[in-house]
This record gives C-alpha cells, structure tokens and sequence, in this order.
C-alpha cells in the first residue's frame, strides 16, 4: 500500500497541507482552511475592541483547521511523518496540559495567541535592550518586539492575572506539536531565533520576565521526532497509522529543503506576507551589525543560519490594492494585483519622483523597532496609484538590499540568491525589480507550495523517510529552477535611488519624529472607541 508525508504551512490567515507520495516525491493533493477568527486587530470574538498594534489570534483555529486538513489529505491513507511550519513569534499562554487561556478566559485579551505582527510589546522590548545583557550579542545588540520574551513581558506587567495563570508560554507551532502528540516537545529554531535560547549553555536569559523561565521547556533540533501522532487524532482524521511529528520550525526556515537552500553560502529570500532572509554558513561567524539572530541546527542539520527580515512585505502591497483598487470589483485582489502590475510595468525606473520606506509593520533590520511606520517621499500632484505601487514594490527590493549588503559588509561570500513562495512564483515585474536592484541573478525554484512540501520534508527526516535534508532535498526538493538576471541599465539608475533609500533610513531626526507620531497616535489622550490598554505601564 502507497505511503505518504504531509506537510503543514500555518501562515498568518490560513493553514495549508500538502500530501507526498514517498516513493515518486510527488505533490498529489493539497488543502487550505481560513482561520475561523482571521487576525483579530480590531476586536476579540465578544466584540470587545482591541487597542491600536494589537495583532490575536484564537488557537482553536489552529487545531479546527489541523483537523480538516489531515482529514482531507490523510483519510484510508498512511502517512509515515508530518512536519510543520509556522509563522512565529506566535506564542500563547496556556496551563500545565496544554489548554490555551483563551479557552479559559475568552473576555480576557491577553489570554489569547500573539502573532508576529502583534507590535504593542514593543516598548517592553526597548527596555529589555536599554538593559543590555550578553545574550543580544546573537541578536545584533536588540530584542524584538516581535518576539516571544517582549509578548511574555507585557502580558506580566499589563495582566499579572493571566500571567500568574499561565503555567507554560509556549510558540503555537510549538503548542499544535503538543496538541498532536499529546506532550510537550519545543522546537530549538523557535527558541533559539524568537526566544534567545543559548543552545550551548542549555539557558534562556534569565531575570527578565517574572518566572518566565519556569514557562519555558528544554528544546530540540530540527529533525527530530516530537512523539507519534495520538490514538485520538488517528480517530478523528482516519489516517490507518500513527505517524511521527517533527517538532516545529518557523514557516520561513521551514521552506529550506524544498528550495535546495541547505548548502553554505546560499542566500534565500522568503517573499510571504512579510520577508525572511536566510544565510547559510558551515562555521559559526561573528553576527553582521544588524542581522536579527544566528543560530546552529535550528533551521538546516550541522549549519549555522543568518536571519533577517522585513516586517511588511506581501501584506504590504495587499493592504494597497485592497485600499485603493483598479478595478470596479474591488474585492477581486487578484485581478487588482493584475491591473497595478501591468499599469506598473509601463514605469520607467526613477521617472515617477519617489522613494518609499518600507517600514509599513515596522522595521526588523537593522533597527528593531515596530514603532516606525512606511513612508512615500517625491509625491507630486500628477503622482498617479500606479506610480505609489511601483514605489512600494521598489522600496520592499531596497529593503531587500539593506539585508544584503549588510552581508556583504561582513564578508559573507554570497554564492546563491534564491527567492521563494507565491509572489516570487506570480508576481514577476517584483522578481525582475529585485533582480535590478540586488544587481544579482536570482534563482526562482519551480515548486508549488514550497514552504509546506519544506515541512513535509521536515516530517520526512523526522521519520527516517530519507537519511538527511540533503536526500529530502534531492527526493522530494524542486527539479528545475529558472534564473532571472538584472537590467543593467535600470540597475544603474536604482543605484542611485538606492542611495537616497538610505539617506532616509538612516536618518535619526525621522526615525525620532515617525516614534513620536507613534507615541501619540498610542496616548490614552485620544479616545477613538478602543478598549483600554490595561493596568499594566509601557516602560519608559
């Protein structure tokens, strides 16, 4: 009888599923289910309004939609390993078996999942770094308020309830594992790049959050088995075995295998709804001012891995069409991205007047902060829609570059670029313009779904389907790849716009003024209708 491996993709909306034949390496089906609650920004499910930078989500979600897909994929099938990629800092406060708060107190919250995008922990951040300490040393000097010890920070100063009722804060990835295999089993890339774990000294940093430490659990490395998929979830979706599960890597890591990212020197851009650039290195390396973190066997077996991203990258240009849409049907996003990608394309670099920062979630490399905001300078009065797309579109490939160059600043030899996910596949006047501003060939691997077939792959090692990543790669990895190589004349001119890219960027009065806007636009003095921030005090 056929065996299979599937592979979990929890994105910012939805969860997808890939099913793999083991023996041809073959995608044969696929599934994707909408969270029922979508990204809570504006209101928990009771109606209660949330406060501005708040980004929830419910994690029952996450199970309703686990539950659909492996009953859909795996159904009267074996499936020998799962794997799962999941967007992270994405964690939850839950109690000793595993129940999300959520469920106990749904009026309450903090009691609820914080995405990624959640950016209101970021004064708990910025104190954490006035504070310094050597474990940022990883981390280019700066926590994140992105990240889970800034989300664990808030939640103890601004619901000492709920935090003195969470018995363990726990990354969802992380948490879906134990859902799945009934126990508890984190993973070390999550730990390790969204909780400063220090996998040498087998330590979190400490003293930083009341009893943080006591929420937190020993890690492990990327391709390890988490435990058997339960008796129960076997019931439930009518898979005839109980297949291994890998513990969790974060969605974009997640994707390296599928895209033959997993030798040194190989620079891979995740293009999703925000980016995540990945450097691949045999040898450990002093960190390059600004990249976000490094970290060993947390995303690849036996590398080190860079990180660095963007806050805003796909739902960036989203939150345009869907704003100021082309077509009559305005809720049509894909034929809105169509009409602004042709109108696009007819621009002439440098001819519409503007530069943008790409700063509309904030900004990860290399400052750190989620309290800056995106900008449009040059606008002129005959400046048309299409003109601000192409900016935008401009200004996520400038954002791109910074990550580069800081790179190349430190000596790191950039042997590959490879770009993957939905845009990098669909949206080629966006490849083209990375391609003309990196002023480097890009690879584009011909794969559907990268980042869950990355998962399955993970699932597949997980459970001794094949020997290593090297071997998941080659089996059930992409088989062609198409290279998309730089205009050097448009080059040239986004060399010089570049420059003024970073005039902005690097400008202290602006980031000053765009924090001070923030602070006001987050003072209790304006009364919009939202819910109170709470008993607790950003700290100063």
């Amino acid at each position: 009888m056929a065996s299979f491996i599937v592979g979990l993709d929890y994105g910012t909306q939805s969860a997808r599923g890939v099913l793999v034949d083991c023996a041809s390496g073959q995608i044969v089906a696929s599934h994707t289910h909408a969270y029922r609650h979508g990204v809570m920004t504006e209101t928990l499910p009771n109606g209660a309004k949330l406060p501005r930078s708040w980004a929830l989500q419910n994690a029952p979600d996450y199970t309703e939609a686990c539950l659909e897909i492996l009953t859909k994929l795996g159904q009267g099938r074996i499936i020998e390993g799962i794997g799962i990629g999941f967007t992270a800092s994405t964690p939850l406060p839950a109690t000793a078996d595993g129940t999300a708060l959520s469920v106990l107190y749904p009026d309450e919250k903090h009691a609820y999942v914080k995405l990624w995008k959640h950016g209101s922990a970021q004064p708990w951040a910025d104190s954490i770094n006035r504070q310094g300490g050597d474990f940022l040393a990883p981390f280019g000097g700066k926590l994140s308020g992105e990240w889970l010890i800034a989300k664990a920070a808030q939640i103890a100063a601004d619901a000492p309830a709920i935090w003195d009722k969470t018995e363990k804060f726990i990354e969802a990835g992380d948490w879906l594992v134990w859902q799945l295999t009934g126990q508890e089993r984190r993973s070390l890339g999550l730990a390790t790049y969204k909780a400063q774990y220090d996998p040498e000294t087998g330590q979190y940093p400490d003293g930083l959050v009341p009893e943080l430490l006591n929420r937190l659990s020993t890690p492990h490395r990327v391709g390890t088995s988490a435990g058997k998929l339960t008796k129960g979830w076997q019931d439930k979706t009518g898979i005839l075995n109980q297949p291994d599960i890998a513990v969790a890597v974060i969605d974009s890591h997640v994707v390296l295998p599928a895209v033959g990212g997993v030798t040194s020197g190989c620079f891979v851009g995740a293009l999703g709804t925000s980016a995540v650039y990945l450097y691949l290195n045999q040898t450990a390396r002093d960190l390059p001012p600004g990249i976000e973190g490094m970290g060993f066997d947390g995303s690849m077996r036996d590398l080190w891995c860079f990180e660095a991203g963007q806050a805003g990258f796909g739902d960036t240009l989203a939150w345009f069409v869907n704003t100021f849409p082309l077509s009559a049907n305005r809720d049509d996003i894909a034929e809105n991205f169509r009409l602004y990608n042709d109108e696009a394309s007819k621009i002439t670099p440098g001819s519409h007047h503007l530069v943008a920062l790409d700063w509309w979630n904030g900004n990860r490399v290399p400052h750190a902060n989620s309290a800056l905001g995106g900008l449009l300078m040059g606008l002129r009065t005959d400046t048309t829609a299409a003109d601000i797309y192409r900016a935008l579109l401009e200004s996520l490939c400038f954002g791109a570059r910074s990550v580069l160059e800081l790179f190349r600043a430190g000596n790191f030899p950039i042997n590959r670029i490879v770009l993957t996910s939905g845009l990098a596949q669909n949206n080629p006047l966006l490849v083209q313009i990375m391609a003309d501003i990196l002023n480097h060939p890009v690879e584009i691997p011909g794969i559907d779904h990268a980042t869950a077939v990355g998962a399955a792959i993970h699932g597949a090692v997980a459970a001794g389907i094949v020997a290593d990543y090297g071997a998941g790669t080659q089996k059930f990895g992409a088989k062609t790849c198409r290279t998309v190589r730089p205009n050097a004349r448009h080059s040239a001119i986004y060399e010089q716009l570049f420059a003024q890219y970073q005039t902005m960027a690097n400008n202290p009065a602006l980031h000053q003024t765009l924090q001070n806007i923030d602070q006001i636009a987050m003072s209790p003095a304006i009364d919009d209708g939202n819910a109170e921030t709470g008993s607790g005090t950003p700290p100063s």
